[in-house]
């Protein structure tokens, strides 16, 4: 779980220090912070290609092949960071002239990604570790280096962006910053875990292969329908948020809150998501496809459990629970959103099971049908917010009930493709 949600755990920890220095800067973090998980998710979504891969191979006992899979998987990604590097560094400036009204905002935004770019080439790198013991199912360490991770970010939040410890106070650009240091030092972390890790030999981990085009090849044909997915769930989501900036900063500051409970709430489907793919490519390498659908359903039952626990008391005693985290003088922004975080108990249910059914889909291979139902799903999605918001005057509850409606209509589409078994001849 806690591996899954890296980049969740280092957006929450910029939106807490930036709700207590200015509501404009938490607006601002909210938009770009947004526009960041779609950057760290087309480097995610590739990586989710070389862990099925990686996956099917343990399940085949064909060890020798996950380090020649796992280095294609870190050609690529390098590569991958280095283009989005410079989209980030020259391109956002006019693309988000197409959607920010604000100039608070839109000033903001650059500042931050101007730091925070550098880290995308440790985040890249560092995702393709992580779906290496994903992988081969030994995920404990990725948990202490998530911690690390964690850890790092919210001590050098808190010096950078409000000048402690000596450091410059930076602002928003310290809360870049702070994040990219803390992805150098949980990358590093983990080289050094590799290098005294016994069971690498076997993977040949240290053996640094030639880069094989065919592999990449292979791995980019079979991600590229995920990495497509992604930006279509999340590049809808940036879509939102840059609707509501329209209605003004407040409402995106209350948009942002309920973003960041979101993103607290939803590690555990993250995870649960995430195992779920390598469960199913697992199974379907030792030729049991016939246990592939009712592990699904467990571990949606699993999934939707534990996101429950954790929610419940979260939606009903919101100022209670979030005040160590928010505490202030003002509690209005907490007050206002509460119509939303019931809202979010249906969200969290539909999403909960559907992104693990979805999830489980992928790890039959069905990369390319996924992309076609997130695409559907999308156009859905963008199409209800625009009604409810610029022709009704429903408010922030019920554009935020168009998540419930993309993962219901995912949810349906996706349990009609599993029962069909068309997924039984797919190769990976």
């Amino acid at each position: 779980m806690l591996g899954s949600a890296a980049q969740n755990v280092v957006a929450l920890s910029d939106s807490v220090f930036l709700y207590h220095l200015s509501e404009e800067d938490f607006a601002s973090i909210g938009f770009v912070g947004v526009f960041y998980l779609v950057i760290a998710a087309i480097g995610y979504g590739f990586s989710r290609g070389g862990q099925i891969m990686i996956a099917r191979r343990a399940g085949e006992e064909a060890l020798e092949e996950v380090g020649r899979t796992f280095y294609s998987m870190v050609y690529f990604e390098l590569a991958l960071a280095v283009v989005m590097f410079f989209i980030m560094q020259y391109g956002c400036y006019y693309f988000f002239g197409l959607f920010v009204n604000s100039e608070v905002v839109f000033t903001k935004s650059l500042e931050y990604l101007d730091t925070r770019s550098w880290g995308v080439f440790f985040s890249y790198t560092g995702v393709a570790v992580i779906a290496l013991y994903t992988g081969v199912a030994r995920t404990t360490f990725i948990i202490v280096d998530t911690v690390i991770l964690g850890i790092v970010n919210i001590a050098l939040n808190y010096g950078l962006i409000f000048g402690h410890w000596g450091l410059p106070a930076m602002g928003i650009a310290g809360a870049g910053l702070a994040s990219t240091i803390a992805e150098v030092v949980a990358f590093a972390v983990f080289m050094v875990y590799i290098f005294f890790d016994r069971e690498a030999h076997r993977y040949r981990l240290f053996k640094l292969p030639n880069v094989d085009l065919e592999l990449i090849r292979q791995q980019y044909k079979l991600a590229l329908p995920i990495v497509a997915q992604s930006f279509v769930g999340l590049g809808s989501w940036f879509v939102f948020f840059g609707i509501v900036e329209n209605l003004g900063e407040r409402e995106l500051a209350i948009t942002n809150l309920v973003r960041m409970v979101y993103l607290i709430l939803s590690i555990p489907t993250w995870g649960f998501a995430s195992g779920v793919n390598t469960l199913v490519s697992n199974f379907i390498g030792q030729r049991k496809r016939q246990a592939v659908v009712p592990i699904i359903w467990k571990t949606a039952k699993i999934c939707w459990l534990t996101t429950m626990i954790i929610t419940l008391p979260v939606v009903l005693f919101p100022h209670e629970l979030l005040y160590p985290l928010l505490g202030g003088s003002d509690m209005s922004l907490i007050t206002e959103a509460q119509p939303v975080f019931y809202v979010l108990v249906g969200i969290l249910t539909a999403f909960s099971i559907g992104s693990v059914y979805f999830n489980g889909l992928a790890g039959t291979g069905a990369t390319f049908f996924g992309l076609i139902i997130q695409t559907i799903c999308a156009v859905v999605y963008l199409a209800y917010i625009y009604i409810v918001v610029n022709h009704t005057n429903l408010g922030l509850s019920w554009a935020w009930a168009s998540e419930i409606l993309y993962w219901i209509v995912m949810m349906g589409i996706v349990l009609w493709y599993m029962r069909s078994q068309r997924w039984h001849g797919l190769e990976v």
